[in-house]
């Protein structure tokens, strides 16, 4: 959920992704486009451009994935993908996601794999009937990091007729079949997951587990009115990954007040060039060994 005072940000999220591109030999946009100045390059790389759907074949499922991918296909007037955990490789799929301009996929942890996309891509979460997707924001949160430059937008299923619930699954795959008749009863009726705590709660993993048909209609609704907040990708410059230097001057000094009493004084000067920095705040990590 929302987190409070969260200290790491997109750039070092961005640094970590670009490592493992590295270690799986996928070159990522930027250096594909320092490589090709020409409009010519240009124009290859936005026909590379593309919108990719995350497929699953076993739970929460997208029932209308195939009348989505039209609908996407033409709203963008783009080429739309879809990649499977199941069927392909991770790398093949980074591969893909690396060049995409959005990603759309139900609430799932394959969504982390929205760190791999470009800067200006959008992420769009679907979420499945009586979920509310501002109580569950972990992909939100990493899209909105500072210097992520990612656009968040989320869609969720407002029709109990679009969605098919799995009562008879195990307990971890969303089935109450364990439970009370009682309170199986309350959950089927309930219109809304209530807040609760991760992540064996029998309301939730009955709802999250629901396969989805999802509503063309608003679903592409809830896009252009996502996408009117976007902010233009070519008139924003990436954040800086510029880092401050060492401190200088490091000092400890220690002194003895009273018999019972000590006091330890660390001192430093500022980096040298956080003043050319665009910076609100600067916090000093202390480590006393």
């Amino acid at each position: 959920g929302p987190k409070a005072n969260i200290l790491v940000s997109g750039n070092e999220i961005r640094q970590f992704a670009k490592s493992l591109m590295e270690k799986m030999n996928i070159r990522s946009v930027r250096e594909v486009e320092k490589d090709s100045g020409s409009s010519e390059d240009e124009k290859e790389r936005e026909k590379d451009e593309c919108i990719v759907v995350f497929s699953r074949s076993t739970t929460r499922l997208i029932l209308n994935e195939a009348e989505l991918i039209m609908a996407l296909a033409q709203e963008f007037e783009m080429r739309v993908v879809t990649v499977s955990l199941e069927e392909q490789s991770f790398s093949s799929i980074i591969q893909v996601i690396s060049r995409a301009s959005m990603l759309v996929s139900m609430h799932g942890a394959q969504l982390i794999t929205s760190l791999f996309l470009p800067r200006g891509a959008v992420v769009v979460e679907l979420f499945p009937f009586a979920v509310n997707p501002e109580q569950y924001t972990p992909y939100k949160t990493l899209a909105s990091l500072p210097g992520m430059d990612l656009h968040y937008i989320s869609w969720k299923n407002t029709k109990e007729e679009n969605t098919i619930t799995h009562p008879d699954r195990s307990w971890e795959q969303g089935g109450i079949d364990h439970l009370e008749k009682e309170e199986q009863e309350r959950i089927k009726m309930s219109r809304d997951v209530p807040r609760h705590l991760c992540c064996r709660n029998p309301e939730w993993l009955f709802r999250i587990y629901q396969d989805t048909l999802v509503d063309i209609p608003s679903f592409l609704e809830v896009l252009k009115e996502g996408m009117k907040t976007k902010p233009n990708s070519k008139k924003s410059k990436p954040a800086s990954t510029l880092h401050p230097g060492r401190v200088r001057q490091p000092q400890c000094q220690t002194s003895v007040q009273t018999s019972n009493e000590a006091k330890l004084t660390v001192s430093w000067q500022i980096p040298w060039n956080l003043k050319y920095l665009k910076v609100r705040e600067v916090k000093y990590e202390v480590w006393i060994q």
